[in-house]
């Protein structure tokens, strides 16, 4: 470059010699484009050298650094690219992502607007099987503001990406901050250091980065916050964790670690404990030996901020009540009922079949004041469970059904019960009868046949969930409906409406969150091959006449 540059950005790869392009692109689009960009190879097997020489040859804001050797993680790439930058601002971008093209003119405009440590915005996130876009923590980075310390706002701990912010090289050579090398989740260190190092700084509503997301990714390339299935992957997370707990102590900000605490607990652990359910009993025994030592140092006040569900949870966890926490966690989030309560001589209700043994336990597990037996109907907590799933004729099936009704909320007797599935705008009801087995407990079964489906007119391409929902007199209850957590898949091709619109459907475990019972319909020869390529076009725009000619060929085949 023949001119200093006012920002650099460093995007850092390894073996990702696909996707390295789209994120370079992303720099190029750059509205303001005095920048320099700088790639940072962490010594790649892969083609990514070839790519990255190429793209710094189209472009001279663009040059090609590359590690001696691997270094396993992110910090060390992002460190050596420091050393050679030129500009007096400073960004980060993973190669698997992209900047929105206004990302460097909006932050560097809020530096120029006011002297700061760094500025922040928001950030997308896009979802790689299926295209949903979401703003990562919305409500941290809903309104425009200068923060004077964190101490004024510890609720931006949670936001802990360190690419959604331009930083004033200044502010960080002064304080002598670089990422942390030889260990994962460098950016939750980093970014409590640089949170707690800032006079000040400026957070902005406009998006600056692009996250994709992939949760299905392959354990053997899944990033490391998608690797959560390993052991070693809690004791990084753990030891992460302990280093900022230190440096909140020695740097004078332990005023904050209550809010840290509890954003470890809220995001953090409560990302495990969604997969609770998922895990064999050995890998839960191994993170409960991981993570009760560092649970019982958290602030107290931590804990009684959280939902009493995530509480439940975590207090199972603590007591290596392992088998009971995996039942808690199948409910988290979708207000799950659990199978039974206890109660003890002064009436308070408890989670579970026994009444908790230590006075911690009993506070984290008293459920008295959650309405069990007083919530409104509509918002009443069932548990649903299909205990048995059995394959009927044709394209049918047979699901055993156990409702737990904990708070005695239903009558004596048996119950009308729906199951609701909706491939479409008009939804499919199977009403069936629960009957009781013994106070609290009832047990139905449910026989769905779907090809009475009602699909929509072009077919239908997706996944659904049935639920299941209860009456009581004009009321309606419609909650969860919790399948096996593993059982062969079961496919049928379904040929609707008198032969035409063919489908394949698929019936099996959800396999992740609260492990709900899944369909997937997908559809085959004329659906696929023309009413659906037909509608879609209409649906981008092809106008009338390509709406008209769908309607026309799906009455045809009909």
């Amino acid at each position: 470059m023949t001119r200093t540059p006012d920002v650099t950005v460093t995007v850092i790869v390894y073996n990702d010699a696909d996707r390295l392009p789209r994120a370079v692109a992303s720099l190029r689009r750059q509205t303001h484009a005095n920048i320099e960009i700088i790639i940072s190879d962490d010594h790649s097997t892969d083609h990514t050298p070839e790519v990255a020489r190429r793209l710094a040859a189209e472009d001279d804001r663009v040059s090609y650094l590359r590690l001696p050797e691997n270094s396993g993680g992110c910090s060390a790439p992002r460190n050596r690219a420091l050393e050679i930058a030129h500009a007096p601002y400073l960004m980060f971008l993973d190669s698997d992502d992209e900047l929105p093209e206004r990302a460097v003119e909006l932050l560097l405009a809020a530096h120029r607007e006011r002297e700061v440590d760094f500025a922040m915005g928001a950030v997308e996130r896009v979802r790689v099987d299926t295209g949903r876009t979401s703003t990562w923590m919305p409500h941290l980075v809903a309104e425009r503001r200068t923060v004077e310390g964190i101490e004024s706002e510890p609720a931006l701990l949670f936001e802990h990406l360190s690419t959604s912010k331009m930083y004033r090289r200044e502010f960080l050579d002064r304080n002598g901050l670089r990422f942390p090398e030889g260990i994962h989740y460098e950016d939750q260190l980093f970014s409590a250091q640089a949170y707690c190092l800032a006079k000040s700084f400026t957070v902005i509503p406009e998006p600056v980065y692009r996250w994709y997301i992939a949760p299905y990714e392959a354990a053997e390339s899944a990033s490391i916050s998608n690797q959560r299935h390993k052991l070693s992957n809690v004791r990084d997370r753990v030891h992460v964790q302990r280093l900022i707990d230190d440096f909140l102590r020695t740097s004078g900000h332990e005023g904050i670690k209550e809010s840290k605490d509890y954003k470890f607990l809220k995001h953090d652990f409560r990302m495990y404990a969604g997969d609770l359910p998922f895990r064999d009993e050995e890998w839960l025994s191994g993170f409960a030996r991981i993570v009760n030592p560092y649970l019982a140092e958290l602030s107290p006040g931590a804990y009684a901020r959280l939902p009493r569900a995530e509480r439940v949870v975590l207090q199972l966890v603590r007591d290596n009540r392992l088998a009971d926490a995996r039942l808690a966690a199948r409910g988290l989030g979708h207000g799950v009922a659990p199978r039974e309560t206890s109660m003890d001589a002064e009436g308070r209700v408890y989670w579970g079949g026994r009444i908790p043994e230590t006075d911690r336990a009993r506070a984290e597990l008293d459920l008295s004041n959650q309405g069990l037996d007083s919530r409104p109907f509509p918002s009443a907590q069932f548990r649903h469970e299909i205990t048995r799933i059995e394959r009927g004729p044709g394209a049918s099936v047979d699901l055993t059904i156990r409702t737990y009704d904990p708070g005695l909320r239903l009558p004596v007797g048996p119950q009308v019960a729906t199951v609701l599935l909706a491939p479409g705008r008009r939804r499919m009801k199977t009403p069936f009868r629960l009957n009781p087995v013994r106070p609290g407990v009832f047990e139905g079964k449910a026989h769905l046949d779907l090809t009475a489906a009602p699909l929509p007119l072009n077919g239908f391409e997706g996944t659904r969930h049935p639920v299941l929902q209860l009456t009581a007199g004009p009321l309606r209850n419609t909650s969860l409906l919790l399948a096996p957590l593993s059982f062969p898949p079961l496919k049928a091709r379904i040929d609707y409406r008198a032969g035409a619109l063919p489908h394949e459907v698929t019936l099996e475990p959800e396999g992740r969150a609260s492990g709900r019972l899944q369909l997937r319909w997908t559809p085959v020869g004329v659906t696929a091959n023309l009413i659906r390529p037909l509608a879609r076009r209409a649906g981008t725009g092809a106008g009338a006449r390509v709406r008209r000619a769908a309607r026309l060929v799906a009455s045809v085949v009909r």
